[in-house]
Formats: C-alpha cells, sequence, structure tokens
C-alpha cells in the first residue's frame, strides 16, 4: 500500500498480484503495459512496486506467493480502504461472505484481510493505522 495521501474511506488504495513467479510475472507486465519495476524488501527476497514509466507513480504490486502471501489468491487483488477491519468483516460474514484470508498486519500497524462475496468474487479490505 503506497504511503502518499491517506486515501479515503470506501476508495480503492492498491491493487497487487501475488503468484508463485512473482519475477517472470513482473517482467510479463512491465513489457505489455509499460510499467517499471522496483523491488520491495520482504526480508530474504524481494516483491515489486510497479510504477508509470511517466510519472513514476506507483501503479501496482507483484509479490511472491511466500510468507504472509502464501494464502492469497493469483488474481488481481483490489485493496478497499475502510474505516474498521474488523466491523467490515462482522458484516462480511453476516452478509454470506467469507473471509479468505487475514486479518494481517501490513507496514505500520495497518491491518488487512482479503474476503470473499456470496457471488465468489474476492476483495481485500484496508483499515490504516
Amino acid at each position: 500500500m503506497s504511503e502518499q495521501a491517506r486515501p479515503a474511506i470506501g476508495s480503492i488504495g492498491w491493487v497487487d498480484l501475488t503468484v508463485s513467479d512473482a519475477p517472470g510475472v513482473r517482467d510479463f507486465y512491465a513489457a505489455v503495459t509499460g510499467w517499471k519495476p522496483a523491488p520491495v524488501a520482504m526480508g530474504e527476497y524481494s516483491d515489486y512496486t510497479m510504477s508509470e514509466p511517466e510519472s513514476g507513480k506507483s501503479a501496482a504490486g507483484v509479490c511472491h506467493a511466500r510468507g504472509d502471501n502464501a494464502d492469497l489468491p493469483a488474481q488481481w487483488l483490489v485493496y478497499v480502504i475502510v474505516a474498521s477491519l474488523e466491523g467490515s468483516l462482522s458484516e462480511c460474514r453476516a452478509r454470506g461472505g467469507v473471509v479468505v484470508a487475514g486479518p494481517k498486519t501490513m507496514g505500520h500497524g495497518a491491518h488487512f484481510a482479503v474476503i470473499r462475496d456470496p457471488a465468489g468474487a474476492v476483495l481485500a479490505l484496508y483499515q490504516a493505522a
């Protein structure tokens, strides 16, 4: 999640893709979209921020399916900003949704979880610190 100005509740704050071959997929999207990759240190390996070629603005992430990301689905995942992750997860369950992964801590005390709606679509919910 980018640490620029805090996004509004209900807005899309980030999008990323978690896959087993992050370097290969990184290179695929760099060639197909023109995004410029930059490594993001994750300890023993790096995930990647993909930036717009002209502005340099972060556009998306490509992540390894390991560590905290091992249980995330291999698809583009949209992160929606919520006021209360706990409250949103409670509503998700009450309305027939399922928590697929999380809640997990990210960065400086922020939290996220991945949910599946009653139609089967997945979405990440993100609460800033």
